[in-house]
């Protein structure tokens, strides 16, 4: 049983690390690959054959 509960509380742990360090709207990691994806796009966009 304390296993169980110890795997439930890590999964909750891992779960808020995800939603404060990945998916947060504007400082989040996805956001700021998208800015660099975007970025590097538009660079590639402009370059002149």
């Amino acid at each position: 049983m304390r296993n169980i509960l110890i795997t439930v509380m890590m999964l909750i742990v891992v779960a808020l690390l995800f939603n404060t360090v990945i998916a947060q709207d504007n400082t989040g990691t996805q956001a700021r690959i998208e800015t660099q994806g975007n970025t590097a796009n538009t660079t590639l966009g402009n370059l002149l054959p």
